[in-house]
């Protein structure tokens, strides 16, 4: 890890620079591919599966006896871990329903608002290095509670045509029944545009790497919606003297093994904290699977010493992390102030990967700084608010006048005369 000692903030921007490629650098190969699915559909499906996954399916659609062998494949042990998880997912996202909000706003005007599902959802499930079957509870959860009337599910095959057992086990719990082989690009262009195999859908959620950030933000400049800008993992620690240096470390790793884009952030007031960190990762890294792509996500990775807990939270709220750990003596200080953050996960004990999993949060989390405007994926990202009123007589008398001479003021005589007329036959 780069180790940075009281940077002055005009150097944070520059500093705290995500280690991804430029939209630009993306964003032709993407039109490029969403162009050719949309006059092409499934023919170009198929070529870029071939393309980008290196094999060539017959269908893609994935079978019923595929979904049982998968079903058999996953041991007890995982089944129980994921069904168990499975349960603190809904019962959070279950508590956040809400009431429908009816007010008179005046004798006689009544307005109300109320949640209605989106019909027609399509969830992204990264494969690649790691197969998210995670993702499948984070997204299928929420959409089923939620009452989304058509879910389809695009995760890419392997180089056997097949998606991982955990997933389709996991789809299969959740109650999804139109999983499609297709990944990155062409999955999100495929679920844009609508194909013979793949539905068209209102919105997309998921995260994925850069080129499916991409794929989701210009899906919207054709109609669909999507939960956010989700890329490459970031995790930023905030630590003093008073965590845990072995605990630190692991979390810094846990997401570092994402792959060499993911980005992960040390910010520390005691500076025997970060050496003791840094000989922590050193040492721990060399003990798991994934260390060469931890370990170029490490590289790019810094560990930043401010003298305050002041300036700690002015970086912290300037980078606006994915997921921010808070291990200090003085938490409640960050928990009041703190602005910009996906989610955040508070003492020694609490882990990023237990959100990740199985405390019942949603891990698809706006990146990138995103989280200064976005919030994480929740109940209400599968749902729309849909706003009625109704105005008796007696509303319109009350009310009437107020309309005709804000209409009048904007010009618009037509308006005005919609009310008028009717106060007229009352009158």
């Amino acid at each position: 890890m780069k180790i940075i000692n009281n940077p002055p903030i005009k150097d944070w921007n520059t500093l705290l620079q995500r280690p991804t490629q430029t939209v630009d650098d993306i964003e032709k190969t993407v039109t490029q591919i969403f162009e050719d699915v949309q006059r092409n559909k499934d023919v170009a499906i198929s070529k870029y599966t071939q393309l980008f996954d290196g094999v060539s399916l017959e269908s893609t659609i994935v079978s019923a006896a595929e979904i049982k062998t998968a079903i058999a494949e996953v041991s007890d042990t995982l089944k129980i871990a994921i069904q168990k998880a499975k349960l603190n997912i809904e019962l959070f996202h279950t508590a956040q329903k809400t009431e429908k909000v009816v007010i008179e706003t005046s004798p006689g005007v009544t307005c109300w608002q109320e949640k209605r599902p989106i019909q027609k959802v399509g969830l992204y499930i990264p494969g690649g290095t790691a197969p998210l079957f995670s993702t499948v509870l984070m997204l299928a959860v929420p959409a089923k509670i939620a009452g989304c009337k058509e879910i389809v599910l695009c995760s890419p095959p392997n180089k056997e045509g097949k998606i991982h057992a955990a997933i389709l086990y996991t789809a299969q719990l959740c109650g999804i029944t139109k999983v499609v082989k297709v990944g990155g690009i062409q999955a999100i262009a495929g679920m844009t545009f609508g194909t013979e195999t793949i539905p068209q859908v209102s919105k997309i959620f998921g995260p994925g790497n850069q080129f499916v950030t991409v794929a989701k933000q210009l899906a919207t400049k054709f109609g669909v919606a999507i939960d956010m800008p989700a890329g490459p993992s970031e995790l930023l620690v905030m630590a003093d003297a008073s965590a845990n240096a072995s605990y630190v470390a692991a979390d810094l790793l846990s997401q570092a093994e994402h792959g060499a884009d993911s980005q992960v952030i040390l910010v520390a007031t005691s500076q025997e904290f970060i050496n003791q960190v840094s000989k922590e990762v050193a040492q721990q890294i060399l003990a798991l699977p994934r260390k060469e792509l931890a370990q170029k996500a490490i590289d790019n990775s810094k560990a930043i010493f401010v003298a305050t807990d002041e300036i700690a939270l002015a970086l912290i709220n300037e980078y606006g992390p994915e997921h921010f750990i808070l291990c200090t003596n003085n938490n409640e200080y960050y928990l009041k102030n703190i602005e910009n953050a996906g989610s955040v996960f508070i003492g020694n004990y609490t882990p990023e990967s237990a959100g990740d999993y199985a405390s019942g949060t949603n891990h698809t989390l706006p990146t990138n700084g995103f989280s200064k405007a976005y919030s994480g994926v929740n109940l209400d990202s599968f749902l729309k608010s849909i706003t009625f009123q109704e105005i008796t007589q007696e509303g319109i008398l009350n009310l009437g006048n107020t309309i005709e001479v804000m209409a009048a003021a904007e010009g618009l005589a037509a308006h005005k005369n919609a009310v008028t007329v009717r106060l007229k036959d009352l009158q």
